[in-house]
C-alpha cells in the first residue's frame, strides 16, 4: 500500500490542522492505521492510532483532548484533525498501515508508511 501524507505547515500556538494521509493499493478498508511524529533529536513516537473499521480509536497522552483521528474508508484516506496545537507538538508526522494484529503503538508494528509531513508550531 502506498500512502500519502498532506497538510502539515506553520501555525501559532493555539491553532488547528488537519493532516490527510492518502492511501492506494492494497484494500485500504482492512487495514489498522495511525500517525506518527518526529521532532529533531528526538526518538518516533505514536500519536493516535484507529482500526479498521474506524470504531476504535486511541491517542497519546499527549494529544488526547485536542486531536482527532478518522478514517473514510471509500475515500481510502484517514485523517488527523489537531487543536490547541502547542510548540511542542512541532514535528514531522507520517501516517502508517499495517495488516496485522499486534502492538498498535509502536513504530515497528507498522509495514507501511508515508514520506512525513511537517507541522511547526510558533508560540
Amino acid at each position: 500500500v502506498q500512502l500519502q501524507a498532506s497538510g502539515g505547515g506553520l501555525v501559532q500556538a493555539g491553532g488547528s490542522l488537519r493532516l490527510s494521509c492518502a492511501a492506494s493499493g492494497r484494500t485500504f478498508s482492512a487495514s489498522h492505521m495511525a500517525w506518527f511524529r518526529q521532532a529533531p533529536g528526538k526518538e518516533r513516537e505514536f500519536v493516535a492510532g484507529i482500526s479498521w473499521s474506524g470504531e476504535s480509536t486511541y491517542y497519546a497522552d499527549s494529544v488526547k483532548g485536542r486531536s482527532t483521528i478518522s478514517k473514510n474508508n471509500a475515500k481510502n484516506t484517514v485523517y488527523l484533525q489537531m487543536n490547541s496545537l502547542k510548540p511542542e507538538d512541532t514535528a514531522v508526522y507520517s501516517c502508517a498501515a499495517k495488516f496485522t494484529s499486534g502492538n498498535h503503538y509502536s513504530p515497528a508494528g507498522f509495514a507501511y508508511w508515508g514520506q512525513g509531513t511537517q507541522v511547526t508550531v510558533s508560540s
